[in-house]
């Protein structure tokens, strides 16, 4: 399996890498800041340098074709004021979304957030600092446009927060509601591959925290 990954130099994506690739896929990172290039390549990525916020849909299909799913793991996070979070996590998961159509990529994975029921309607939850409420915003207007696309099969991720902890292989991932909770970068990452392996969960929105469930099992019981 060949997979696109956006935003390959995250947290999440620099643990999802070097299991693909352990498991004898190939990976192509994007990434924008060309000093991560030999990070990615010791990953065992073959890197792309690409700025999604100044790319267009074409320039990225480019590297979209051939394909067989694309990850979209890139977050403007705290960085930069709320059209940053319009630039990054929504339009940039957008112009993915377009690459893969044209390039006839029909599998799509996008990492998003815990928490978006707190903005839904415009809503403004109390006591949320109003960066992470454009963030999150920002990640609730691409999952509803994401969903609008009939030609994608699109599984959306939605972590809890996100922790530097060794991985433990067991999670809570469920298609309800959860409680916010913690997650290793490296436990979701584990996800991130057990899902790309489950086509069964196109069209499933689906929350993940650490839990008691191993990984494999828990995306089972729901593919």
């Amino acid at each position: 399996m060949k997979v696109v990954i956006v935003g390959a130099h995250g947290g999440v994506a620099r643990q999802l890498t070097p299991r693909l690739v352990a498991g004898g896929h190939e990976v192509v990172g994007v990434v924008r800041n060309p000093d991560h290039v030999a990070d990615l390549e010791q990953d065992g990525a073959s890197p792309v340098v690409l700025d999604i916020e100044t790319a267009t849909s074409a320039d990225l299909a480019e590297h979209v074709r051939g394909a067989d799913a694309v990850v979209f793991s890139a977050g403007a996070g705290g960085k930069g004021g709320a059209q940053r979070k319009i630039d990054v996590d929504r339009d940039g998961a957008l112009k993915l979304a377009d690459a893969a159509s044209v390039s006839g990529v029909r599998r799509y994975l996008l990492v998003s957030a815990m928490g978006l029921q707190a903005v839904v309607d415009g809503a403004t939850p109390d006591g949320v600092e109003p960066g992470f409420v454009d963030y999150l915003r920002a990640k609730l207007a691409a999952e509803d446009a994401l969903r609008s696309r009939p030609e994608l099969d699109l599984t959306v991720l939605r972590p809890g927060h996100l922790l530097d902890d060794e991985a433990t292989g067991r999670v809570t991932l469920s298609r309800s509601t959860l409680e916010v909770g913690g997650v290793p970068r490296a436990d979701v990452a584990a996800v991130l591959a057990a899902l790309l392996a489950a086509p069964g969960t196109a069209g499933e929105t689906l929350e993940l925290v650490s839990g008691d469930v191993p990984v494999e099992e828990a995306v089972a019981a729901l593919a």
